[in-house]
């Protein structure tokens, strides 16, 4: 691809609105995990009792279900992404694709 084929295509409106949708969502996306991944370091620094109080009289901890959840949320946050890109980000990307013909 030329030089001239790009500098037009980082020019081009669609292309800086897709570069900064993407940017965002992902941008969320991430603070959402870390969020949660973090309060769950922090339950884990500073409250372990909580964390390893049995569920239900069992002997399975509140920590696990906490810990399973925090991997669900991953994964959900991965479809999440992966639904918006083939929904959103991809018809963009074709559009632009084809105005510059590579």
């Amino acid at each position: 691809m030329s030089p001239e084929t790009i500098a037009a295509i980082e020019a081009d409106p669609r292309y800086r609105a897709l570069v900064a949708r993407r940017s965002r969502f992902g941008w969320t996306l991430t603070a959402i995990m870390l969020t949660a991944y973090f309060a769950f370091l922090l339950l884990i620094a500073f409250d372990k009792e909580a964390l390893a109080a049995p569920i239900g009289g069992g002997v399975i901890s509140l920590g696990i279900p906490i810990g399973l959840g925090l991997i669900l949320l991953a994964i959900t946050l991965t479809g999440v992404y992966v639904a918006r890109a083939n929904r959103e980000y991809d018809v963009l990307t074709r559009a632009i694709v084809e105005k510059y013909g590579e």
